[in-house]
């Protein structure tokens, strides 16, 4: 089907790949993969969605029919390609743009209450939702959120509407520990003021969290995350920020921590609708401005900087 895009999020990849820092964005592309819009026109064989509806889609066009997807693990499909971003043979536009061909199985009706601009972030809470469904923490144990960016932030959502407790955020910018407490964090820790180590300790005491969540991608915060679990505790990695990083491998194999990798998302997205329709996730306070799509050069631009005071900026065709 032929969707008109209403609103495209800038991503934190889509920042990387401007400056083609990560190698994974490579022109002429149009990037652009957390989006939602109206059907323009749907093809002969597509069922119950026509022109007019309100739409979102999946960054992730799996091909349907390979083992993985067969399982249910569409992000692990063997042939798997993602809007705006795939390169070489591989390559699919994506929706920063006025209109985006799809696939009609990867798209998702909305809400008519729904904002534009909230459908468009979308696929940044399936990404959340996928990473702790990968394991559910005990709800009553301690939570660590390492990274406390657009995704951490929907992780911390995603945990406490999950039923967690007690989550622990962790960031190196205090307006960033702030929204994170009003959007559920118990409690913050500064890593640029306090051992992360000791301060995560002096809340779960000297036994360690449970669960770790690490949602940067750098050694330090891989390492901090590997550190700061109990014996037998589980890290899950979500940032990939860094293509390698070194490993305590005696403290992850003699504590037996279990290492998780979360990659994108696999059909989350009508349980994402329902959590943002109910109010379990509230994407609102992560909006920090929508602008026309002929100013995105101008907000690339502001983001590569550096985009002081910005979360998430949406773009709209």
């Amino acid at each position: 089907m032929l969707v008109r895009v209403r609103a495209c999020g800038i991503c934190g990849s889509d920042v990387h790949g401007f400056d083609g820092s990560t190698g994974r964005r490579v022109p002429p592309l149009v990037m652009g993969h957390e989006a939602a819009g109206t059907i323009e026109r749907v093809g002969d064989r597509v069922r119950g969605l026509a022109p007019g509806a309100r739409v979102t889609f999946d960054s992730t066009v799996s091909c349907g029919r390979c083992e993985y997807c067969t399982r249910g693990q569409m992000n692990l499909c063997e042939d798997r390609r993602v809007l705006g971003v795939s390169c070489a043979e591989y390559r699919r536009h994506g929706a920063f743009a006025e209109f985006i061909a799809v696939p009609a199985r990867i798209v998702y009706p909305l809400p008519e209450a729904m904002p534009f601009e909230h459908a468009a972030l979308i696929e940044a809470v399936s990404v959340a939702v996928h990473a702790v469904d990968r394991r559910v923490p005990d709800r009553a144990s301690p939570v660590v959120v390492i990274g406390c960016g657009m995704i951490g932030l929907l992780v911390i959502q995603i945990l406490r509407a999950r039923g967690c407790e007690r989550v622990i955020a962790v960031d190196v910018d205090s307006r960033r520990l702030s929204m994170a407490s009003q959007l559920g964090a118990a409690d913050g820790v500064d890593a640029t003021s306090d051992d992360v180590l000791t301060a995560i300790a002096r809340v779960t005491g000297p036994r360690g969290a449970d669960h770790a969540f690490e949602v940067v991608g750098r050694a330090e915060t891989v390492d901090a995350a590997v550190r700061c679990v109990r014996k037998g505790g589980t890290v899950t990695l979500v940032g990939n920020l860094s293509p390698t990083v070194p490993l305590a491998l005696q403290s992850v194999v003699t504590r037996e921590i279990a290492l998780l990798g979360s990659c994108a998302s696999s059909g989350e997205y009508p349980t994402c609708i329902d959590l943002m329709t109910r109010g379990a996730v509230d994407v609102g306070p992560l909006i920090s401005a929508a602008a026309p799509l002929e100013e995105g050069p101008a907000w690339f631009d502001r983001l590569h900087r550096g985009g002081a005071g910005l979360m998430k900026v949406i773009l709209r065709p």
